[in-house]
């Protein structure tokens, strides 16, 4: 369902669709200011189905000019006065979603494909030189036709590396093709006016980071830390009528409401004294659906990461009881590796900070709300316990209700019949 004057987007990542079609826009165009009138190149990390896109969509249609998909916005007010807004830079915005890695040349099947394009655009007509020397090319050649320096956008830059996790070699050879490609962007700075890249995770050592130190890494700034997401503010300020609707479907006033939305998408934390978000996705769904429903966990837990967290008998309990701990570098970078499941967790969003101590600079991580928490759950049941299906007593749901009634014989019970292996493992 939607509300009655505006649309809700669901889904939807191209800011000038969601402009033009009468949507719901929570207005972050001040950070595309505050970001375009920088010097640094940017890397930004938030989990899936928070806004990276739409962030970097948003950053395309400014760069590109189109001050009329503005208009209204904080934005518009910001640059009202500055005579060189609004010009039309060259864009190249590498979106690396929608592709299948699994084959050696996928990754640079889809890179030679963008340059393709783009060299049409530029009427480059040699494409014979290999990728690295092609996007060198391309950026000299658009800056000499408009005179105006390069904005390169890379979206989910990861991906191609995420998706093989279970095949270190041809992770390794993405890696490598990323070493030579991108390593572009430092040393063909001279032709770029800005450069922003997202992605889930800051795989440790990969080239696009460490041959580009200066690469300005954002992801646990408090300056930013609700540049994707929904804040409690943005939240009333946008959604008003749609919170009226659900509560009016559920009988309930608005205040609990606003209560049980925030126990199920609320609570990430980017930052220890930084504002805190709701999951955009899951929020658009329940308004759309006028459900208080799961919908982060439709895609599902990555299968590693379960693996992973079973393999190396991670205690179960430190998810609930918040001793699960880390520090600034370890949330940042994500090395295959490296055992620990933690920087991850954190990145991908099912752990979040709820904690900080400023003498040992130490994070206190745990999970953000109970929409990821029982998704999660459900996710590690079959790792732990044998038949542990629906209506098998041994389910999340059934364990959640002993666990609300205080029913610990039933859970010790459950738990000696039918664990696998380390019958302490069960979540309070």
């Amino acid at each position: 369902m939607q509300n009655n004057e505006r649309l809700l987007p669901v889904g939807v990542q191209s800011f000038e669709i969601l402009r033009t079609n009468n949507c719901i826009y929570v207005d972050k165009t001040a950070y595309v200011y505050r970001l375009a009138h920088d010097v640094a190149q940017f890397f930004l990390s938030r989990p899936r189905r928070f806004g990276k896109s739409l962030l970097l969509s948003t950053l395309k249609s400014y760069w590109e000019g189109k001050k009329e998909l503005f208009a209204g916005l904080e934005i518009e007010k910001l640059e009202a006065n500055n005579k060189n807004a609004w010009k039309q830079y060259p864009v190249f915005y590498f979106d690396l979603n929608g592709k299948n890695y699994s084959k050696k040349d996928a990754l640079e099947s889809l890179l030679s494909a963008h340059l393709e394009r783009w060299e049409k655009e530029y009427g480059i007509k040699d494409s014979i030189r290999g990728l690295e020397e092609r996007f060198q090319n391309l950026l000299i050649t658009a800056n000499k036709k408009t005179g105006l320096r390069c904005v390169v956008l890379v979206d989910e830059y990861d991906k191609p590396l995420l998706d093989l996790v279970d095949n270190p070699e041809l992770q390794e050879y993405n890696k490598s093709v990323f070493k030579g490609f991108f390593s572009n962007l430092k040393s063909y700075s001279d032709y770029i006016q800005f450069v922003f890249i997202t992605g889930v995770t800051k795989f440790h050592k990969v080239s696009i980071f460490s041959d580009m130190n200066q690469l300005n890494d954002i992801s646990l700034n408090k300056d930013y830390s609700a540049i994707c997401g929904i804040t409690e503010d943005e939240l009333r300020e946008y959604f008003s009528e749609n919170i009226k609707e659900l509560s009016n479907k559920y009988g309930i006033s608005e205040s609990k409401c606003l209560d049980k939305l925030k126990l199920l998408y609320d609570g990430y934390h980017f930052h220890q004294a930084g504002i805190g978000v709701y999951n955009p996705y899951s929020l658009l769904k329940a308004f759309d659906d006028m459900e208080f429903g799961s919908y982060w966990f439709e895609t599902g837990t990555p299968s590693f990461l379960v693996k992973q967290i079973r393999n190396m008998d991670f205690d179960l309990r430190k998810f609930t009881d918040h001793t699960i701990y880390a520090n600034a570098s370890l949330m940042k970078d994500y090395s295959a590796d490296n055992p620990d499941p933690t920087p991850l967790l954190y990145q991908s969003g099912y752990l979040t900070i709820v904690d900080y101590d400023p003498e040992d600079c130490e994070y206190t991580l745990a999970f953000p709300n109970n929409e990821v928490k029982y998704g999660f759950l459900q996710s590690l049941m079959p790792e732990y316990f044998s038949d542990c299906g629906s209506g098998s007593g041994i389910d999340i749901f059934t364990f959640r209700r002993y666990i609300k009634n205080g029913d610990l014989e039933n859970i010790r019970r459950a738990s000696e019949k039918k664990s696998v292996k380390n019958q302490s493992t069960v979540i309070k």
